[in-house]
């Protein structure tokens, strides 16, 4: 039987702990946020009740929120059925904050990581068999209070209790969409995103030669795919060339010895530039675009030229229709978007079992954490899946597994029409509730 969970205690009070204080607070929740000094809790309180932007929908939901630091209150975490890490993103700093949860926590209460990236058994490696079986990697996606998406990752020992309490709570209590992960590096949503954008940014090198500017690659991998239309270049800015930079250099400690994704770990040339050179996105005040205002007040917006280093005036580019199908075209268009996002269709369709244990959990994560219209295996059936097969093999790419198992199999759609999804033995099985 799942328990229930009425209690948080969060320690880290940066954006995600922050935000995941609030919407706990939110659900009534009784809530303890903690950080290192009286300076950060106090400033991440303000944050969550900002007039502007405020994280609660309710400002009186604030009563709910009791803050501290790690020296002086820690120990009230006992006090908490569910203990919470957001942390800054660096392994031995978890490490050490697991090591201290374990001394304090009541040893009936849950213990989640909100890492986005740093596998389970990284952070909890030695540690005792209590704390194992409790524990697992509660993944939200920010803004905490706007975004869909919680990935589960159970660790090899949590126990089937915690799981069950965990998905409860995150579904019915804080309103989340739960998909089931693995523990594996970037989990799901991550692994499959960061790989589109850095294998985008990789492509756009050549795709820039071809005269593809950076507003038509925008244009074409936003509306056109179900994509946010912040596009590729926009949505770095947004996430910031700092964090990519650090998800790359994760991701080559990490990644298995040959996946697909290993070539495009480091930043390419021109973008490792602007990185070095603090030129990170909208929190630098531009990255690859940037707004200015003209001596009348109008607001100008500019694009970073990368070849010749110097900022630009940026040209309005849309595309006429919107289609999967640009994709299967043989234009420089169609094959720049082939190679960014059919090449991460491609990786998707190759990680079943690896990172989840099927395509249900791998499209919900796109769906809910990127704001991708539909998910890769949607992708691929409203493209058609045999004509996937038929440009693999025309350009002699080898067939990732859930293509073929579409290919071995008599059934040649990933989802049939009554709710089921095609399963790794090629049989269709219903989608659960």
């Amino acid at each position: 039987m799942p328990h229930k969970i009425n209690s948080v205690a969060v320690l880290g009070s940066g954006t995600m702990g922050a935000g995941i204080a609030a919407l706990a607070a939110d659900k009534n929740c009784k809530v303890l946020l903690l950080d290192i000094n009286e300076d950060t809790v106090n400033k991440a309180r303000m944050n969550i009740v900002n007039e502007k932007k405020p994280l609660l929908s309710l400002p009186s939901n604030i009563k709910n929120i009791e803050i501290g630091t790690f020296e002086k209150d820690f120990h009230k975490i006992v006090n908490y059925e569910w203990i919470c890490e957001a942390v800054v993103e660096k392994l031995e700093i978890k490490r050490e904050i697991f090591t201290k949860i374990e001394n304090f926590r009541s040893k009936s209460s849950f213990v989640s990581s909100n890492t986005s990236g740093i596998p389970l058994k990284e952070i909890t490696k030695g540690m005792p068999e209590n704390l194992l079986k409790d524990v697992c990697i509660t993944h939200f996606f920010n803004p905490v209070k706007v975004m869909k998406l919680c990935e589960l990752i159970p660790g090899e020992k949590t126990s089937k209790e915690v799981l069950e309490t965990f998905s409860n709570f995150l579904a019915n209590t804080l309103g989340k969409g739960v998909v089931y992960g693995k523990d594996t590096v970037n989990f799901i949503g991550n692994r499959i995103g960061c790989y589109f954008m850095l294998k985008g940014l990789h492509e756009g090198k050549d795709a820039r030669k071809k005269n593809l500017s950076i507003e038509k690659i925008d244009a074409l991998l936003s509306k056109p795919l179900g994509l946010p239309p912040t596009g590729l270049y926009g949505l770095i800015d947004l996430i910031g060339l700092d964090v990519m930079y650090s998800v790359g250099k994760n991701l080559e400690i990490n990644l298995p010895k040959n996946d697909l994704g290993r070539p495009y770990v480091s930043l390419p040339d021109a973008e490792l530039w602007l990185y070095n050179n603090g030129q990170l996105g909208r929190k630098s005040g531009g990255g690859f675009y940037r707004v200015q205002k003209s001596s009348n007040g109008e607001k100008i917006k500019e694009v970073y030229d990368l070849e010749n280093r110097e900022w630009v005036l940026s040209k309005k580019e849309s595309m006429d229709s919107s289609s999967f199908d640009i994709m299967l075209d043989d234009t420089i268009e169609g094959n720049y978007v082939w190679n960014v996002m059919g090449s991460s269709l491609l990786y998707a369709a190759d990680l079943v079992p690896e990172i989840a244990d099927d395509i249900v959990n791998i499209d919900n994560a796109m769906k809910w954490g990127f704001a991708w219209q539909k998910g890769p295996f949607q992708i691929i059936d409203a493209l058609d899946p045999k004509k996937v097969i038929e440009k693999c093999n025309r350009l002699g790419i080898k067939l990732p597994k859930m293509l073929e198992v579409i290919n071995n199999s008599s059934n040649n759609r990933f989802y049939s029409t009554n709710e089921e999804f095609l399963n790794l033995s090629g049989d269709y099985e219903k989608i659960s509730a």
